[in-house]
């Protein structure tokens, strides 16, 4: 029987959000569509050579726009993303500003997140394995300080840190939560942070998100519509190119700082973890049970 082909590391990935469905100047070399415990990715995950850097990219609503923020197989496609050896993650997504000083067409990185999401399924855990990893932190420090420097190297507007509030959506916010939201003292709004950020984090995988502002809300605008949010997200998605280009040759030099994130953080007894659930997240928590 011939040997099964070994699927070559790709340690770098970038999520593609509303508008990023693609980067251009990534040479194809082959794509990966599995199956895995959670169902299949949004899209067929693009494996590429970027000057020479290998580099997956996946569009987290899928070409064409197709899945709705809380639709998202967001289990799906870390665990793919897992599958290629992924180490660092570059999250590409449109937001909404909370604050003045961050308008339309500004990037912001933020350093903390705050979750308003309802229902949806946040971890790879559960079915007799238990397992809470550290999100003090949720966003990588080193790989946000790359992304902000490769920002003011372009001569893009950029925010350094910052708290986003990831809401359920797929409507827009009221005026009443939009000024309650400022009120607490949130910076940027979004949809899609949430769950992707705590699976990267048991994923051991570095994150980092790119906070592209379309609008400021409804605080300060009398409502947000799509129209407005295209013109200015069309805007934001070549600058994100631009950025992403000058960013990814450089992410070899900072660590994952994730790495060892699961260590310690599974609690339950390995000889009370049913075999199948072992099985099926291998790729997850081979290196810790044995």
């Amino acid at each position: 029987m011939a040997a099964k082909k070994k699927i070559d590391k790709i340690p770098f990935a970038v999520i593609g959000g509303s508008g990023v469905y693609q980067i251009e100047g990534m040479k194809t070399l082959r794509t990966f569509f599995p199956s895995t415990p959670f169902g299949k990715p949004s899209d067929p995950i693009t494996i590429g050579e970027f000057h020479g850097i290998k580099c997956a990219f996946l569009p987290r609503h899928g070409v064409g726009h197709r899945y709705l923020p809380s639709e998202i197989p967001q289990r799906a496609n870390f665990f793919a993303l897992k599958l290629l050896g992924v180490e660092k993650v570059i999250a590409l997504s449109a937001c909404g500003s909370l604050k003045e000083e961050l308008p339309p067409r500004h990037f912001v990185i933020p350093d903390q997140i705050v979750d308003r999401t309802k229902g949806r399924v946040s971890t790879f855990f559960g079915e007799g394995i238990v397992a809470h990893v550290s999100f003090a932190h949720p966003f990588s420090p080193s790989l946000s300080k790359l992304l902000a420097n490769s920002a003011r190297a372009l001569g893009i507007p950029v925010h350094e840190g910052g708290t986003y509030i990831c809401m359920e959506g797929p409507a827009f916010s009221t005026k009443a939560e939009s000024h309650f939201h400022r009120k607490m003292g949130f910076d940027v709004i979004g949809m899609t942070a949430i769950p992707e950020a705590k699976l990267a984090r048991e994923a051991e995988m570095s994150y980092a998100l790119l906070a592209m502002v379309t609008d400021f809300d409804c605080w300060k605008d009398e409502e947000v519509t799509v129209q407005l949010v295209i013109q200015n997200l069309l805007a934001n998605a070549e600058n994100a190119k631009k950025l992403v280009a000058h960013a990814l040759p450089q992410l070899s030099s900072i660590p994952n700082e994730s790495a060892q994130a699961l260590q310690g953080a599974i609690f339950t007894n390995p000889s009370a973890i049913p075999a199948k659930m072992k099985k099926a997240l291998q790729p997850l928590v081979g290196k810790y049970l044995k």
